[in-house]
C-alpha cells in the first residue's frame, strides 16, 4: 500500500496563456506562471515570477497534458525548481465549465500531477530524494494543488 504525507498547497497565478492552434501534436498553448504561494508543515514560501510556465498540449483523446516548470523561494529565501508533468480531463460538460473559469467540484474531474524537485540548499536537501504526487483543480486565476511526498 502506498503511503503519502502532505507536503504543501501550492496557488498558481496565470494571467496569459498563449495558444499555438492545432499542431501535429495536438492543441498546444504555453501559459505564464507569473507567481503564487505554497505552504505545508514543513516548507512555504512564494513562486517566483518568471521564468514560469506551463505548456500544454489537448492531445487527440481530449486529455490535456501539462508540462510545468517553476521556481519556489522559501520564507527563508532559499530556491527549488520544481518541475511536474501531469493530466486533466473529464466528461466534455464537466471541463467545458473548467475551461470557462468556472467553479467545478474537483472530484467530477480528474487532475493529477507528479512533481520533481531540485535545490541546492542544505536546509531543503531532501526534496531531492522524494518522490511527490499531487492533485489539483482548476480556478478562474490559476492552478490549485495538493502536494504529496510518497512515503
Amino acid at each position: 500500500m502506498i503511503q503519502t504525507r502532505h507536503l504543501f498547497s501550492i496557488k498558481l497565478t496565470v494571467p496569459n496563456i498563449i495558444d499555438l492552434g492545432q499542431t501535429p501534436l495536438g492543441g498546444r498553448k504555453i501559459a505564464q506562471v507569473s507567481g503564487g504561494e505554497f505552504s505545508g508543515d514543513r516548507i512555504r514560501g512564494s513562486v517566483v515570477d518568471a521564468p514560469g510556465g506551463d505548456w500544454l498540449l489537448m492531445r487527440s483523446d481530449q486529455v490535456l497534458t501539462l508540462e510545468v516548470r517553476l521556481t519556489l523561494k522559501t520564507d527563508d529565501g532559499d530556491y527549488i525548481y520544481m518541475s511536474y508533468r501531469g493530466l486533466r480531463h473529464g466528461p466534455k460538460e464537466v471541463m467545458d465549465k473548467v475551461n470557462r473559469g468556472e467553479q467545478v467540484d474537483p472530484s467530477l474531474y480528474y487532475f493529477r500531477m507528479s512533481p520533481v524537485f531540485e535545490t541546492s540548499s542544505e536546509k531543503y536537501a531532501w526534496l531531492n530524494r522524494i518522490i511527490g504526487v499531487g492533485t489539483g483543480r482548476r480556478e478562474s486565476t490559476g492552478p490549485v494543488y495538493e502536494v504529496y511526498e510518497v512515503l
